[in-house]
């Protein structure tokens, strides 16, 4: 338990400063960086106590019992912001911080007026006064970090719809790391409240100490958040464009200010455009830069490809994409796939062969192969 605690505290402090001294940092590394201290503060103090300095130091008895409402919510605005070009919080981001300052307000009277042995009596249970409190305390954990899993997911999509709506590359390594993520918070809670109705409800004597499961899945938590997060690269990184200028999701367009003279003229242009420039061949178009080719608005286009094209914008390059790369493909047959991949417009060997697979029911080499024999 030492040794998984102590990986924990080291791996915490030292991952939350390195993202803190981050170069280019944005404001989703500066939340990350304060949630690593935050587990570092709390798996120190589990440390102190499996150690038995608790009894040698009473004072310091309940100082961090409130720590773990701090996962959840830290986890949804790290996912929240990851879709906002926003350098700052919102004054009422700081309301998801309620439950744990509440519970430290509650618990002031425990801090300050009792004495050193009343303390000790209340942790080892001989002074019932805090039992309600202590197990509503454990409830509100467990339904807070799994609350704030769900909806940190429903961010998450909200994120990926974002990306197909005004990429035509993929951020999805990104993606699935935060998938990932939010499983591992779903896991240490789940664990925790297994773990408490065996022990405390059922009577189940583990062999073992069973809390090592709770910080080993924590432990691991910091190190592959930790090491994903410094990798992480914002969603606006390398971009020019702002949270404004974004379109968000399919809207209804039955409000739409575009009339459907303007829509079609401006869909042909569009097949033209595509056809005759190939912007498509640039790795990194978004749907702001194309807008501009055809001096429309953001929404309009993207209203534009949904209606005529059934697809999102992200599907809608990279359409045209695999035409060129089968056109490249078959009319110089020497070179390599991924280099015709690359000719295509694709900016990964994974994206091209998921996007292929994806329109075409085969891999890429399958694709081809059928055609040689055809």
């Amino acid at each position: 338990m030492a040794i998984v605690l102590n990986i924990g505290i080291v791996l915490s402090f030292f991952l939350g400063v390195l993202l803190f001294s981050k170069k280019d940092k944005v404001l989703t590394d500066n939340i990350l960086s304060l949630w690593l201290v935050a587990i570092g503060i709390h798996l120190t103090s589990t440390y102190i106590y499996n150690k038995g300095y608790w009894e040698i130091y009473p004072h310091l008895i309940g100082i961090t019992a409130p720590l773990p409402f701090l996962y959840g919510p830290f986890l949804y605005l790290y996912v929240s912001y990851s879709i906002k070009s926003k350098n700052r919080l919102r004054k009422t981001d700081y309301l998801h911080f309620a439950p744990a300052l509440l519970s430290y307000l509650y618990m002031i009277p425990f801090y300050f007026f009792y004495t050193a042995e009343e303390k000790v009596q209340v942790d080892k249970g001989l002074v019932n006064d805090h039992n309600l409190f202590s197990n509503l305390l454990l409830l509100g954990f467990i339904l807070s970090g799994i609350g704030y899993s769900v909806l940190s997911y429903r961010k998450l999509v909200q994120r990926e719809r974002v990306v197909e709506e005004n990429f035509s590359y993929s951020n999805r390594i990104n993606l699935n790391w935060l998938r990932y993520a939010i499983l591992g918070i779903v896991s240490i809670f789940i664990t925790a409240a297994l773990v408490s109705i065996l022990r405390e409800v059922v009577g189940f004597q583990f062999p073992f100490n069973a809390d090592i499961l709770f910080y080993s899945i924590i432990v691991g938590f910091v190190v592959f958040v930790g090491y994903s997060g410094i990798r992480q690269q914002d969603l606006f990184s390398n971009t020019k464009l702002n949270e404004e200028e974004l379109v968000k999701t399919v809207s209804l367009y039955k409000k739409s200010s575009l009339k459907i003279e303007v829509a079609k003229e401006k869909h042909d242009k569009l097949l033209q455009l595509m056809n005759d420039d190939k912007p498509f061949l640039n790795p990194k178009l978004t749907l702001t830069e194309l807008a501009k080719r055809l001096s429309i608005s953001n929404n309009h286009l993207s209203q534009i490809i949904n209606q005529y094209e059934e697809v999102n914008f992200h599907d809608f390059v990279n359409k045209y994409r695999v035409e060129e790369f089968i056109l490249k493909a078959q009319r110089n047959k020497s070179f390599s796939l991924l280099g015709h991949a690359y000719d295509s417009g694709f900016n990964s060997k994974s994206t091209f062969n998921s996007v292929f697979k994806k329109f075409k029911s085969v891999t890429p080499s399958q694709y081809i192969t059928n055609l040689k024999e055809q």
